[in-house]
């Protein structure tokens, strides 16, 4: 199995500056790849102290100069918010300037403040997203973008530098929601799971996205990459008493970023799913329901944790958060060497190939 570590920045509440925010953070980019990690990924959001990284293909272009030898990828670039053949450009070049390291993820976006930022219309990002996407991985397969779509009339240009390796089994797409899932299948991508709901419901979904994508690409589903976030600690005790505080910590940051418990979410086309989880009215259950999809604890129980994801889900690739919620850094990269030292090796160690996933 490979591992990867997820670069987020956050600044909750504006505690400190961005500056020194992202100054720390970079202290641990250059832990990444001598920690023995597989691959290094990031974010994009928009305008408020969730995340700060406006834009993930930049930083990881950073990236791509400090290393040599791990995959890059974005988790994820947000397509509704961009021109398409501007994206085609920017990740050609990325592929080039990193020697083919870049695993391309993408997405659709939930978050109103940031729809609002870029003055799109968010009822419109289903229907965006499918245009976009169509019209990005055909042009970085032929090395030209060509559409005409309700959204989207694109002359034909050539993307330079042109695309010089397929991105067919190196594309994942963020899904949601059932439906997106079922979109997913349909343009031939993969499946990168943010964990927010039951393992069960994830891989229950995993199945119709799997037969669907079978059928109509005529080939097996990629496994799917899974997310979380992780605190890891010698002691069990010390262990639960931080994972419940900065985990939690995170999550009360995506509520407010998101805006859960609003009423947009109901009446905006597309966000039905999301319009049944805004309803949920933050309590400790919640704030329970998602620590406990996450990987925490000792070295041994993040092990099981991870594990234990892979039997439902079957991924490959899990790609974890070390920082976050405004902890402190040098805790950040206590968790993470010892998450690196005793976890990473041994999770190395198991197939590639994932286990044979029972259908639900």
């Amino acid at each position: 199995m490979k591992v990867g570590y997820a670069y987020i920045c956050q600044n909750p509440h504006n505690r400190a500056s961005d500056r020194d925010c992202h100054r720390a953070e970079r202290g641990l980019v250059e832990l990444v790849e001598p920690l023995g990690f597989d691959s290094f990924w990031s974010v994009e959001h928009h305008f408020t102290d969730y995340t700060m990284v406006p834009d993930v293909l930049q930083l990881l272009s950073y990236v791509a100069g400090r290393t040599s030898r791990i995959m890059l990828g974005s988790m994820v670039v947000v397509l509704p918010w961009h021109d398409p053949l501007r994206v085609a450009e920017e990740v050609s070049l990325l592929d080039h300037l990193s020697d083919g390291r870049f695993v391309l993820g993408i997405g659709r976006g939930a978050g109103r403040v940031e729809f609002e930022g870029f003055r799109a219309d968010m009822g419109e990002s289903r229907e965006r997203f499918v245009e976009y996407a169509d019209m990005l991985l055909r042009g970085l397969e032929t090395g030209y973008c060509e559409y005409d779509g309700k959204f989207v009339k694109q002359p034909r240009k050539d993307i330079r530098p042109a695309p010089f390796k397929s991105f067919r089994g190196r594309t994942y797409a963020a899904a949601v929601s059932p439906e997106s899932a079922r979109i997913m299948a349909k343009l031939g991508v993969g499946i990168l799971i943010i964990p927010q709901k039951p393992w069960e419901a994830v891989a229950q979904e995993l199945d119709e996205y799997r037969t669907i994508f079978r059928e109509v690409n005529g080939a097996d589903a990629p496994p799917p990459i899974a997310a979380g976030w992780v605190y890891c600690d010698a002691d069990a005790g010390r262990a639960e008493e931080r994972a419940r505080r900065w985990i939690n910590g995170y999550w009360e940051s995506a509520m407010r970023h998101y805006e859960f418990g609003g009423e947009h979410f109901g009446k905006t086309k597309g966000y039905e799913y999301y319009a049944a989880i805004a309803q949920m009215p933050p309590t400790p259950e919640m704030d329970d329901f998602f620590l406990n999809l996450q990987v925490w604890g000792t070295p041994e129980q993040c092990y099981e944790k991870v594990m234990t994801i892979r039997q439902k889900v079957g991924q490959e690739h899990f790609v974890g958060v070390y920082s976050y919620a405004g902890m402190p850094y040098d805790e950040a990269e206590s968790s993470l060497r010892l998450f690196a030292r005793e976890v990473v090796p041994e999770l190395q160690r198991v197939s590639a190939a994932p286990p044979a996933v029972a259908a639900s």
